[in-house]
């Protein structure tokens, strides 16, 4: 897979609800890092509506469309119908590291696998196409040591490639180490370098 040093993620939680053939579909949609973070989300949605029919869930962790860390459960609902059909939404939304939980009451009438389908795949459809999003950056530290007679030169580099400094240390030189997005290091590694005739190293953290 393509590598991603920046994506979208969702900023908050959003929910949605439609009535179909008198079943409720609650779906909610929020931000999880970790499958923990998953977890977690589900188990509030669980006791939120302690009563529900159902309450089923997916989640990508990573870039989107990264299917090395996935979940999914139709959570009673016949195999195939829920969990999945909410999987491909979430692969293919555009968003990583998020979580889906989609909550039915039952109305009393069966919708079929295929209306079962529809129903958990477009309320993660409709759940994603208003959910706020904030960008993910991949970081990367990387230690530079320089002479004295460039550090401020170097320091007024910073703010041009997002770096920031997170530790300093002043001895027999100046040994920086920085954090900054992954897709700048090439970049600011030539200015660097340029900037001070080759004298400053850098190593990767």
């Amino acid at each position: 897979m393509e590598d991603l040093p920046r994506y979208s993620v969702p900023a908050s939680t959003r929910r949605v609800e439609d009535v179909i053939d008198r079943s409720r579909f609650i779906t909610t949609v929020g931000p999880a890092d970790t499958a923990e973070e998953a977890r977690g989300f589900l188990d509030r949605i669980r006791e939120e509506f302690p009563d529900a029919t159902h309450n089923c869930w997916a989640y990508v962790i990573g870039r989107p469309g990264d299917t090395s860390k996935v979940g999914m459960s139709d959570a009673g609902e016949p195999h195939g119908t829920a969990g999945r059909p909410m999987l491909s939404v979430l692969l293919g939304g555009g968003v990583g590291d998020v979580v889906a939980v989609v909550t039915r009451y039952y109305g009393g009438r069966k919708l079929g696998k295929g209306g079962l389908v529809r129903a958990y795949s477009g309320g993660v459809k409709r759940a994603l196409d208003g959910l706020p999003v904030r960008e993910q950056v991949q970081l990367v530290r990387l230690s530079v040591t320089l002479d004295y007679a460039d550090e401020t030169t170097l320091r007024n580099l910073l703010a041009e490639f997002e770096a920031e400094i997170l530790e300093a240390m002043h001895g027999t030189a100046v040994a920086l180490t920085l954090e900054l997005p992954k897709d700048r290091v090439d970049e600011f590694l030539l200015a660097v370098s340029g900037l001070t005739s080759g004298r400053a190293r850098v190593a990767n953290d």
